[in-house]
């Protein structure tokens, strides 16, 4: 009885987890949004370097540190030492010369104690320069943050859209098959009332077995594609979602006064992430140059100080805190004035290394004009596929409403026996084909939006919104 019990126990349990694990999880596009920026496994990397970065920006003043060591030593000698010296020995009567000198000598510890107390500061121009370099820094993380942002949110609402895509085309392909299935009950009745061939059923059983294996392989699709944007949500593996319908803007609207091509360019080269970074690059760089050329071409101050009190009895005998029983040996303030000369050579490898930041930064700012050069091609590649969109969307709403006229009429002409299997499923792939172009388009359209607005540096939904 007891391990019934136990058994029933895992039992439940392992349902309980499957039902857990199959759980449908409903989303809309900005909920899929806001949960892959707050889950997204490479925007949290991102994110903490960025945290790295503002705290080395917070606290770049510590270079005004001085570098402080303290240390004790306890040692002792190998050999033992002796010190020898002449005494003076003072006459017997007072006010006389000394009669004589005899020597004196000593044994010295073999143990000893001393302690060191050093701190040192060395500054220089590039110090400051480097305090500019490292906020610069942060502040290239901050747009290197901001720019994974928006590709991950451009990402995520393509994916969502393709996702709403695929579902649409699987929809329109099981009703394809159903209307297949429909012709081929048809002709089966026809089949067994003496109205059409046996070549008839065939054919349209054939159909219907072509449709089969393309739904299977969109649906495959579509499985994939909710695991890859569960993924970019941060949500485990074997999550289903449930995605809400998005839709598509009015083109006419959307576009009606946004597609001015000189002023989305201007737009784009001032406000693109990818620009923005790279200029921001270009400026850390350069700081970074001149903060090598303070350090090679600047003197530097060196602030130095020591305290190295030396115990002066045997301290394993004597006592430590005795008032006079510590000296110093060497402690000392210094202030050093240096200046490293190799670097005035133009070939020392000091100035060469100035020589090649400045190569550096001249071939950045070729990719930066190739960029620009790019982001012009770029936008106006956009626009083109955005006209191209709003100019095919009504002659294919246009297609899809004549194929439907057709298709009504060729079945209505198959079912009176004046048309074959052919022509209809002829008539039905148009049909399909035509709804699919207008769905193709809306995501064509939609998608070209989202590269626009990311290009362009605005926020995703501001066309659609204006």
């Amino acid at each position: 009885m007891k391990h019934r019990y136990l058994w029933s126990f895992f039992l439940v349990a392992a349902v309980s987890s499957v039902l857990s694990a199959q759980e449908v999880r409903t989303l809309n596009i900005d909920e899929a949004v806001n949960l892959a920026i707050a889950q997204n496994l490479s925007l949290n990397n991102t994110k903490r370097d960025l945290g790295t970065k503002q705290r080395k920006a917070d606290t770049a003043w510590n270079v005004f540190i001085p570098t402080v060591d303290v240390s004790g030593t306890l040692a002792r000698t190998n050999e033992v030492s002796t010190v020898t010296a002449l005494v003076p020995v003072p006459p017997a009567s007072m006010g006389g010369i000394y009669d004589y000198v005899m020597p004196f000598s000593r044994e010295l510890p073999q143990w000893s104690l001393s302690s060191r107390l050093s701190a040192s500061l060395t500054l220089n121009i590039a110090l400051f320069e480097g305090l500019k370099n490292v906020r610069m820094d942060y502040e290239n993380g901050k747009i290197s943050y901001e720019k994974a942002r928006a590709q991950l949110e451009r990402d995520v609402r393509k994916s969502y859209l393709q996702i709403l895509l695929l579902k649409e085309n699987i929809a329109l392909l099981k009703e394809n098959l159903a209307a297949a299935e429909r012709r081929l009950a048809t002709a089966r009745q026809n089949y067994r009332s003496g109205l059409v061939p046996e070549l008839t059923v065939l054919q349209a059983q054939v159909g219907v077995e072509n449709l089969k294996p393309t739904i299977q392989d969109l649906e495959n699709s579509y499985l994939l594609a909710i695991e890859s944007l569960a993924m970019n949500l941060g949500l485990p593996h074997g999550t289903k979602l449930d995605l809400a319908p998005v839709n598509p803007p009015d083109a006419t609207q959307t576009l009606s006064h946004s597609l001015d091509l000189e002023d989305l360019i201007n737009r784009a080269v001032a406000g693109k992430p990818d620009l923005e970074e790279l200029r921001r690059s270009i400026l850390l760089l350069q700081s970074t140059r001149r903060a090598n050329f303070y350090q090679l071409y600047t003197p530097s101050l060196a602030l130095g100080w020591t305290f190295d009190p030396t115990f002066q009895g045997d301290p394993l005998k004597d006592n430590w805190f005795k008032g006079d029983s510590w000296k110093q040996r060497s402690g000392m303030f210094t202030l050093t004035l240096a200046w490293r000369l190799n670097s005035l050579l133009p070939v020392s490898r000091e100035a060469q290394g100035l020589s090649d930041l400045d190569d550096t930064i001249a071939k950045l700012n070729s990719n930066l004009a190739l960029a620009i050069r790019g982001t012009e091609t770029e936008i106006y590649s956009i626009v083109l596929k955005l006209q191209k969109s709003l100019q095919s969307m009504g002659a294919l709403r246009l297609n899809v409403d004549l194929a439907q006229k057709a298709y009504a009429l060729t079945e209505q002409a198959y079912r009176a026996g004046l048309k074959d299997v052919m022509e209809i499923t002829n008539a039905d792939l148009d049909l399909r084909k035509a709804q699919l172009e207008v769905i193709k388009e809306q995501f064509n359209f939609m998608t070209g939006l989202l590269d626009l607005e990311y290009a362009i540096g605005v926020p995703f939904g501001t066309l659609t919104r204006s």
